[in-house]
């Protein structure tokens, strides 16, 4: 087959979806799009960081039958290049005693290049130091006579590698990405696409992965720059594509056609809801569940997450359970059922009477004489903790756990009640959040969602003041600050890590912002055994915050004090001369 002109290149990208150790499954993923692309005509095809593994692999990559399955596939892929587009895929790779972050261009019926990733990320999320070796400052592929750059992800986060490929003749930037979604990710990704295309005057593809792993997701949204930082296309948010994209030299650089698709972004809380929906469906699809069930109490958390899981999986595969005792009100019973028919779902009720007042008989003799307390409140979430476990055992359905991320911050959760499930999908949503998102999904839902369009979320849900419903006319206002105030207090703590001091200067409170965070450290212990959820802020619990649970550290609430440079210089130093 003659190559084609150095001048032209039919390039195509391929947002997909892997998933985690499914090498056999990865490696037809990547034949399916190479048979998509040559229709199209493409000369190479560009998947995302990691691919045959799937990303994060995590420990799973040390292994060394999995490190040699995934050098196989790749090998095997290589020897089918020989006609066709060429393959630029993400794998492990093992280049004597180290393991590397890999990217592999496979044409010709062999593996032509191999690049390692440079910048290895090591906070937040990623801990790719653990288990990858940094590879050398790469130079660029020759591919049919053009030289590509080939960053990996991190490696345009800062400025040397980039630079070294520019300073090495690299005419264009592909870029495969293994980036997940939280919050404005896509402006941060874009500014700093930006600042790489200004300081080297290439222009630039960046191809992200798109799916759910664990807690993680991944949003694709792929898009490339000209060298003069105009956009030359941008695939859409949170779904999989194969396109075709055409390039052209033109002088100096090199331009997209005019024609390649512009997909306008979702703003931030359509992305939250996507995101919500792809990682709970990839967890429940990529793990092998039929479907979920879970408590529907005629309150607005549970009835998000029902619509959530409805877009996900569709209403013949969730299944909704009341499980009302003498303290839920008739208007609870009435908003539940209200709500299940609205998204079609399978809904029953079970009243618990039998099984708190079992559990409660059995503990007489030994609370004789004691007040009743949240001990009996308690019981009545673990009955029904209980009830869906026994449901999930016996019909092989996932829990869907339902608390959000105020709840989670302060634990005003039950161990082995309403934390029980095997996922979350709003474990990273503040409660605010929560009644923001279901009037959004009301009047919205996004592309693929299997749900009914329209209000499938009764708005008395979202009007009621929130109530657990444990006691007597309970309101969660009877044991938290307004959700207004608690939120904004937990999102300086928790995101931003602000001192006390600073969040009162703000116009907080003393006494609520010292007991806010008393609490958020003392519920460490419950948050280390919450099931895992969908990632949506910069700084969820558990991949991103890893606190102790003991701990005896409490922010004393006063301003800092300025630090004592001289105990270390030996020289005294004004302390003026710092901004803290």
């Amino acid at each position: 087959m003659s190559a084609r002109p150095a001048d032209s290149l039919n390039i195509a990208i391929a947002q997909l979806n892997p998933t985690v150790g499914d090498i056999a499954g990865n490696s037809d993923r990547v034949r399916r799009a190479r048979d998509q692309a040559a229709a199209q005509g493409a000369d190479l095809v560009i998947f995302p960081e990691m691919f045959i593994s799937g990303y994060p692999p995590e420990d799973l990559v040390l292994k060394p039958a999995f490190q040699a399955a995934c050098r196989g596939a790749i090998e095997n892929l290589a020897r089918e290049t020989k006609t066709g587009p060429a393959l630029l895929v993400g794998t492990p790779w093992k280049d004597g005693d180290k393991l590397h972050n890999a990217v592999a261009l496979l044409e010709g019926g062999r593996i032509s290049a191999l690049r390692f990733k440079v910048d290895l990320p090591n906070y937040g999320v990623f801990d790719e130091k653990r288990v990858f070796a940094a590879g050398p400052m790469p130079g660029p592929v020759n591919f049919r006579g053009v030289r590509l750059g080939v960053p990996i992800c991190e490696d345009i986060w800062g400025e040397d590698v980039v630079e070294c490929l520019a300073e090495t003749g690299a005419e264009i930037l592909v870029i495969p990405n293994g980036s997940p979604y939280w919050r404005d990710k896509d402006d941060v990704r874009l500014n700093t696409l930006v600042a790489r295309v200004t300081e080297h005057n290439l222009p630039a593809i960046y191809v992200n992965q798109v799916g759910g792993q664990d807690e993680l997701v991944f949003d694709g949204g792929s898009f490339a720059l000209h060298a003069d930082r105009s956009l030359a296309f941008q695939l859409a948010a949170f779904e999989e594509a194969v396109v075709l994209t055409r390039w052209q030299r033109q002088g100096a650089t090199w331009r997209c056609e005019d024609k390649a698709p512009k997909v306008e972004q979702l703003e931030p809380d359509r992305n939250d809801y996507a995101a919500c929906v792809l990682g709970l469906r990839d967890y429940v699809t990529k793990n092998g569940f039929p479907g979920v069930v879970l408590g529907l109490s005629g309150g607005i958390d549970s009835a998000l997450c029902a619509a959530i899981a409805v877009d996900a999986l569709g209403a013949e595969r969730v299944r909704c359970i009341m499980l009302p005792y003498r303290f839920t009100s008739q208007t609870s019973l009435d908003d539940a059922a209200a709500c299940a028919k609205a998204l079609g779902v399978g809904y029953e009720v079970l009243p618990i009477a039998q099984a708190v007042e079992g559990l409660e008989g059995a503990l007489a003799p030994l609370f004789k004489g004691k007040q009743r307390d949240v001990t009996e409140e308690n019981l009545q979430a673990r009955a029904r903790g209980t009830i869906l476990m026994a449901v999930s055992n016996k019909f092989n359905l996932m829990v869907v756990t339902t608390g959000n991320k105020s709840e989670m911050s302060v634990g005003y959760a039950t161990l082995y009640g309403d934390m029980n499930g095997g996922y979350n999908p709003i474990k990273d949503i503040y409660k605010t959040e929560v009644f923001r998102l279901s009037r959004l999904r009301n009047r919205w839902k996004p592309n693929g969602a299997l749900g009914p369009s329209g209000v499938v979320i009764p708005e008395n849900i979202i009007v009621r003041p929130p109530t657990a419903e444990l006691r007597e006319n309970q309101k969660d206002e009877d044991s938290l600050p307004p959700y207004e105030v608690l939120d904004a207090i937990l999102e300086r703590l928790v995101e931003r890590e602000e001192p006390v001091s600073v969040i009162v200067e703000a116009g907080y409170e003393l006494a609520t912002v010292t007991r806010v965070e008393r609490l958020l450290h003392l519920a460490e212990y419950k948050r280390r055994q919450a099931a895992p959820g969908v990632k949506v802020t910069l700084k969820n619990f558990g991949r991103d915050r890893r606190y102790p649970i003991t701990n005896r550290f409490r922010d004393p609430g006063t301003p800092l004090p300025a630090p004592d440079i001289s105990l270390i210089t030996g020289q005294p130093v004004k302390t003026e001369a710092f901004d803290f």
